[in-house]
C-alpha cells in the first residue's frame, strides 16, 4: 500500500474531505459572515495541537524522515505567527474556546502518540494532502480571501506534502499488515475530522 492509493481508494470519504460549501464560498466570496473568522480561530487551535503532535512525531522518526519533519516543525512554528499578524490585521481573538471538531481532531492527534510510526506518518501526511488540495480547490479564492488561498497553495507547501507522502510509502513498505490497516483507518478518520471542520466554520460553530 501507498499513502497515494488511498484518496482513489476512498473516493466518496476523499471527496467530502476536499470539497465543501465552505470552500466553495471562498471561491466565490459568498461565506456567511463570521464564518471565516470562525474557521480562523479554530484553525489555530489545531495548527498549535499539530505543533506538538508533530514534535513527538519527530523524535521517534527514523533518520532519513527527520529533515522533513523538522522542516515541517519550524514551518508550522512560522504559521503560528502568521495567523497571529492576520488575526491583529482583522481585529480577531485567537483564544476562541474550543469548538467541538476542533477538540476532536486534538483528541484524534493525541491519540496518534500512541500509535505506531506508519499509522501516525500517514496521519500527518493525510491532513496536510487534505488542507493542499482542499485549498487547491478554492483557487484563486475571492478577493478578500485570496491571500489565505494562495499561502497554502504555494510551491514550497506542495513539495512539503509530497516529502511527507515519500516517509509515509516508506514506513508502509516496511509495515505488518495490521499498521497498514490502522493507516488505512487513521486516513480515513483524518478525512471525517476535516468534513467536519468545514462543516463547523460552515454553519458557525454548529457542531
Amino acid at each position: 500500500m501507498r499513502a497515494r492509493d488511498l484518496p482513489p481508494g476512498y473516493p466518496a470519504e476523499w471527496r467530502e474531505a476536499v470539497s465543501h460549501p465552505f470552500l466553495e464560498s471562498v471561491r466565490d466570496g459568498s461565506l456567511p459572515a463570521g464564518a471565516f473568522e470562525s474557521w480562523l480561530a479554530q484553525d489555530y487551535r489545531f495548527v498549535a495541537d499539530l505543533l506538538v503532535f508533530q514534535a513527538r512525531l519527530l523524535a521517534r522518526s527514523p533518520r532519513p524522515d527527520q529533515a522533513v519533519l523538522a522542516g515541517g516543525l519550524v514551518a508550522v512554528e512560522a504559521e503560528l505567527g502568521w495567523f497571529e499578524e492576520k488575526a491583529g490585521e482583522r481585529a480577531l481573538g485567537l483564544d476562541a474556546p474550543f469548538l467541538p471538531a476542533t477538540g476532536a481532531y486534538r483528541d484524534f492527534l493525541a491519540g496518534l502518540e500512541n500509535e505506531p510510526y506508519p499509522v501516525a506518518i500517514t496521519a500527518l501526511w493525510a491532513l496536510e494532502e487534505v488542507y493542499l488540495e482542499s485549498w487547491r480547490g478554492a483557487a484563486p479564492g475571492h478577493p478578500d480571501y485570496r491571500e489565505f488561498v494562495e499561502h497554502w497553495t504555494t510551491p514550497e507547501f506542495a513539495d512539503y506534502v509530497a516529502g511527507l507522502e515519500d516517509s509515509a510509502d516508506a514506513a508502509l513498505r516496511d509495515a505488518g499488515e495490521e499498521e497498514r490497516e490502522r493507516a488505512a483507518a487513521a486516513f480515513l478518520k483524518v478525512c471525517r475530522l476535516e468534513r467536519d471542520f468545514w462543516q463547523m466554520a460552515w454553519l458557525g460553530g454548529g457542531r
